[in-house]
């Protein structure tokens, strides 16, 4: 969200040349856009477990820590990439609200996030094992609950692709001067 804006405000106003004037090769560049928004996430994550945690009555208990490390890290990553592809392809704020409003959020409603998509009939059900957001949000709820509705070895290895293809996508960008360059 906040870091699609960012670069697309950086690239309105000109000053897009001040991340690109450093001696940074392209994959230094990606890697610190999405380190700094995987950071981001894992801080507000803390912040807000943290605050559960402080409620009375509310139970966050962990029991696959390193489904939540490998899912949040993933979910993070792959909405980090996201948001870069999306800046950089963007000419306009319309292009990236059509981003967030066409892809991002039908994928968030429809990844099992407020029902369980075993409640869903065919092809629904079946359709809803290529969203990588039910995977990310399986895995990450697995790591709460213990109860995965979809195949976690098969979600795992599915974003990790899907993470490795933006960021070559990304990376292939930087590395043109796809729309970075005059």
């Amino acid at each position: 969200g906040g870091d699609v804006v960012v670069r697309r405000v950086e690239r309105v106003q000109g000053n897009i040349v001040d991340l690109l004037m450093p001696p940074l090769s392209p994959g230094e560049l990606l890697v610190s856009f999405v380190a700094g928004a995987v950071t981001r996430a894992w801080l507000v994550g803390a912040a807000v477990w943290i605050a559960m945690l402080l409620w009375p009555g509310v139970s966050v208990a962990i029991k696959h820590p390193l489904a939540i490390l490998y899912y949040g890290t993933m979910g993070a990553a792959m909405l980090a990439l996201l948001g870069v592809l999306t800046g950089l392809w963007a000419d306009k704020f319309d292009h990236m609200a059509a981003v967030q409003n066409f892809v991002v959020m039908p994928l968030t409603m429809l990844s099992g996030t407020f029902y369980p998509i075993s409640r869903l009939g065919e092809p629904f059900h079946s359709i809803s094992h290529f969203n990588p957001f039910f995977h990310l949000i399986d895995g990450f709820r697995y790591g709460f609950t213990g109860h995965a509705e979809g195949d976690l070895m098969l979600g795992a290895l599915y974003t990790l692709g899907l993470t490795l293809v933006l960021c070559l996508t990304c990376w292939a960008m930087f590395r043109s001067g796809y729309k970075l360059k005059a």
